[in-house]
C-alpha cells in the first residue's frame, strides 16, 4: 500500500447531467466546481432535461412543432425557474430550498454555474437531445462548448476516473 496522497488524487471526472431539477443541479456543480478546485479536468456532458437549465432566461420556448414546443412550455428555461424532484409544491418547495441554502452560505446553481465557466469546467451540451427537442446553439447561454454526441462523451468517460450520473 501507497503512502503517497498524490496517487490516491484522481486527475479527471465526468458528470452526466441529465435533470433540470434544482436539487441535481446543486450536486452537479458542487462536485464539478470541487473537482476543478482540487486541479482536475472535468466535464459536466448536458442531456434531455438536463439541457433545460441551459436555455436563455428569456427564451420562452424551444422546439419545432407542437409537441417539442409542449415539452419545452413544461420544461421552463434558466436556474432560477428550477423545480424540485420531490416536494416542489407549485414552487414553493424550491423557494424554501433556496432560502435555506442562502441561510447555509450556499450558492445557488446559476453561480455555481459561473463558476464552473471561470475554473475551465468542460460544459458540453448533448447534439442528440438538442436536436430531438429542437433546442439551437443561439438559445442556450454563452460559455458552454460545442455540442457533441454520446461518442464523445463516452470517450471522455472511458478516460476519467470518477464518472457520476446526476
Amino acid at each position: 500500500m501507497s503512502t503517497d496522497d498524490s496517487l490516491d488524487t484522481p486527475e479527471s471526472m465526468t458528470i452526466i447531467a441529465w435533470s433540470g431539477d434544482l436539487d441535481r443541479l446543486w450536486p452537479t456543480f458542487i462536485l464539478a466546481s470541487t473537482g476543478a478546485a482540487s486541479g482536475m479536468d472535468v466535464t459536466v456532458f448536458f442531456t434531455f432535461w438536463g439541457l433545460f437549465p441551459l436555455v436563455k432566461e428569456d427564451v420562452r420556448i424551444t422546439g419545432y412543432d407542437a409537441m417539442t414546443k409542449a415539452l419545452a412550455g413544461m420544461n421552463a428555461p434558466g436556474f432560477k425557474k428550477a423545480k424540485l424532484s420531490k416536494l416542489n409544491m407549485g414552487g414553493s418547495g424550491a423557494w424554501m430550498m433556496r432560502r435555506v441554502a442562502g441561510k447555509n452560505k450556499l450558492l445557488p446553481p446559476e453561480d455555481l454555474f459561473e463558476i464552473c465557466k471561470e475554473m475551465s469546467v468542460n460544459l458540453w451540451p448533448c447534439q442528440m437531445t438538442m436536436d430531438l427537442l429542437g433546442i439551437k446553439p443561439e438559445q442556450m447561454v454563452d460559455g458552454l462548448g460545442e455540442p457533441v454526441g454520446a461518442a464523445t462523451a463516452l470517450q471522455k468517460m472511458a478516460k476519467s476516473d470518477i464518472n457520476l450520473f446526476i
